[in-house]
């Protein structure tokens, strides 16, 4: 299953649950996006060619990143380019979610081992703005509320 977190139309977050499953070869993502999310189910002996890829210089202007839930889970708090919360959704084991635009925190709710995935190199303090904004009652949604 796939969930696509919006905000009047932008694109704030894609979530991969474990339980997606899709023969062949899947991209989620815009062309544009600076991070790319796919997704490969193939056969034993299904070959891909080797490759290498060639410098192409790109241009990134914002940071999007990957968690992959190794286990735990973990409450993923979405808030707008202003900083005001919209949603939360629970993401768990096997889980993998695309943090696209917007904002984003987390809370981890059962002890969580997660790989994060972002375009380097990190610029340290000018890669981020912190802000203490936490919501006291999370609207916390699940797929079956987003068709």
């Amino acid at each position: 299953m796939i969930e696509h977190i919006m905000d009047n139309g932008v694109l704030l977050s894609i979530i991969i649950r474990t339980s997606y499953h899709k023969d062949g070869i899947s991209f989620f993502t815009p062309d544009d996006f600076s991070q790319q999310l796919g997704y490969m189910n193939r056969p034993a002996g299904y070959v891909i060619d080797p490759h290498v890829h060639r410098l192409v210089e790109r241009k990134v202007t914002l940071t999007q990143e990957v968690l992959f839930v190794k286990s735990g889970k973990v409450r993923v708090d979405f808030y707008d380019n202003e900083r005001n919360y919209l949603e939360s959704r629970i993401i768990e084991q096997g889980d993998v979610i695309l943090l696209a635009g917007g904002g984003h925190g987390f809370e981890v709710l059962e002890q969580a081992e997660m790989i994060e995935v972002k375009q380097g190199p990190y610029c340290g303090d000018e890669d981020k703005v912190r802000f203490a904004h936490l919501p006291i009652t999370p609207v916390i949604k699940s797929a079956d509320d987003h068709p």
